[in-house]
């Protein structure tokens, strides 16, 4: 029999009015137990839940029977690379079934794009467990007008002054961890937690200024491990106490309550001309400019935001940066320890723009003539893409191709690892060469691929402050330390914890810059 007579409207009529007999038929003999009506009932209820899934499949790679309940809850639970390349070899799209949610995974770089360029058929999803933790009526989840008008209140905070304010206060936080790792006189460790660290200190300075204690900075840390953790694409539904979700809940209520202290304290500093230390001044500052603008001109007043929105933005902020830096800050580190030719030009360049001032201060200017660390940092968010995938939600049934139409509802995700790893784009492609990136190399004529800020109307709005932190404590790091990083048979692997690592966690030594490098 052929699908399209499996779900043909008379079969599926039919099947309505046999189901309907058979329980009239049920409940009207009295020589049937109430046990065996039930059992029935239950074998009938995974009967629809599979041609439910089947109906939505069709043709698609994927499992051939969705797991009655659960579908693929545990894959996605504890979810591996090897699992992840399965998927996107099975066909340009692929499913599975995991509780009530049906997902489509794309795998090629057109069909991707043209998921994340697409808003009339489909809207972010981030993962289930998301609007819980972030908060419903967080700005991310806004959608049409609403989403573009909040983004262009935003872009003040990522423009070439901004990044310029932010880099002395990046400056600072990477001295700071650096005599750290110093501290431990050569010793060999983990350095995954450690690279999480000076990132994390490093987004709460620049986002809150230095006003908040050490302590409260460092328990924000630890609390935000609960929300990293809760990560998984498709999480338990419901946030029950003991949950990975409640605690990331519980967490999310201890930072947002120190941001909204850390916001009015902002108010105040710069309601009195204070100095904009921070990215928090500098939007409070344009917010209130702003307001007095449209008060000389007679216009209406704008929109003002309250504590509580100004700290969930932040968190969002928080939520973008935090665990993609991380990753991209591990895979660097280990990339060019492992690569010390790469590392040897990096540390060249610096000294040659810096006309051998090795404490000259970071600005903008520096970072502009670092053009071969741009290629290297590029690189390495090409080879170890932080995001592998970003969730979509169908609105409405979507004819994603000639082939195939996705449901609505359904949970569509567009990939970027397979753009990213395309040989007829990037030759070789598992090699780590940064001079593809450079005048005699041919990355840079496919821009398309290169999706690791994502694409379209929802295109991660601080890239460039991404790159230039990578940038900033790679060239620090190449002129203030030296590194060695002790191999495993893991280093290579992948694993995943809501972003990808090293499966061994990155196992290095660091030392002082020697005076002859």
């Amino acid at each position: 029999m052929s699908s399209s007579s499996i779900f043909d409207p008379r079969t599926i009529e039919s099947a309505k009015k046999t189901v309907s007999s058979f329980m009239n038929t049920a409940f009207s003999n009295s020589n049937i137990s109430t046990t065996a009506i039930i059992c029935s009932a239950v074998v009938g209820l995974f009967a629809y839940e599979q041609y439910v899934y089947l109906k939505k499949k069709k043709s698609l790679p994927g499992p051939t029977f969705k797991i009655p309940i659960i579908g693929a809850f545990f894959d996605s639970l504890y979810p591996t690379f090897e699992g992840y390349m399965s998927k996107w070899k099975s066909g340009e799209l692929s499913c599975v079934g995991v509780f009530d949610r049906f997902v489509v995974i794309a795998s090629t770089c057109e069909l991707s794009r043209r998921i994340l360029n697409s808003p009339a058929f489909v809207e972010p999803a981030v993962v289930d467990s998301m609007k819980h933790i972030l908060c419903a009526d967080n700005w991310v989840f806004l959608g049409g007008k609403d989403h573009v008008d909040y983004r262009k209140g935003l872009n003040v905070l990522f423009t070439r002054k901004a990044l310029g304010i932010y880099l002395p206060i990046q400056e600072k936080v990477y001295k700071k961890h650096f005599d750290r790792w110093l501290s431990f006189n050569g010793k060999t460790e983990q350095y995954q937690w450690h690279f999480r660290e000076v990132n994390m200190e490093a987004s709460l300075r620049v986002f809150l200024g230095d006003f908040m204690e050490d302590a409260v900075a460092e328990k924000i840390s630890e609390e935000y491990f609960n929300i990293t953790a809760a990560l998984e694409l498709v999480n338990f539904p419901i946030p029950l106490p003991g949950t990975k979700v409640y605690k990331a809940i519980q967490s999310r209520k201890y930072i947002v309550k120190h941001f909204i202290e850390s916001v009015k304290d902002a108010r105040k500093r710069m309601a009195n001309g204070g100095e904009v230390k921070s990215m928090l001044d500098a939007w409070l500052k344009s917010m209130s400019e702003y307001e007095e603008e449209c008060a000389k001109a007679g216009k209406p007043a704008p929109r003002r935001f309250d504590d509580r929105e100004v700290s969930l933005t932040i968190l969002t902020f928080l939520f973008a940066s935090q665990d993609a830096t991380s990753s991209a800050l591990t895979w660097a580190y280990q990339l060019l320890a492992d690569h010390p030719d790469v590392l040897q030009k990096v540390y060249d360049e610096q000294i040659r723009i810096r006309k051998g001032v090795v404490d000259q201060h970071l600005t903008l200017e520096l970072m502009d003539e670092s053009v071969y660390l741009r290629q290297v940092v590029k690189e390495i968010l090409r080879l170890r893409p932080p995001v592998l995938m970003v969730p979509y939600q169908t609105t409405r049934e979507w004819p994603i191709n000639e082939s195939y139409t996705v449901p609505k509802g359904a949970m569509l995700i567009p990939t970027t690892y397979p753009a990213l790893h395309d040989p007829k784009v990037y030759p070789n492609p598992d090699d780590f060469n940064p001079d593809r990136w450079g005048p005699e190399g041919t990355a840079e004529k496919n821009p398309k691929n290169f999706m690791v800020f994502g694409n379209g109307p929802h295109h991660c709005l601080g890239k460039e402050y991404a790159i230039m932190h990578l940038m900033a404590l790679i060239a620090e790091s190449s002129l203030k330390l030296e590194w060695t990083h002790t191999r495993t048979d893991k280093s290579d692997d992948i694993s995943i914890f809501a972003t990808i690592y090293p499966q061994d966690g990155c196992i290095m030594s660091f030392r002082p810059k020697s005076a002859t490098a």
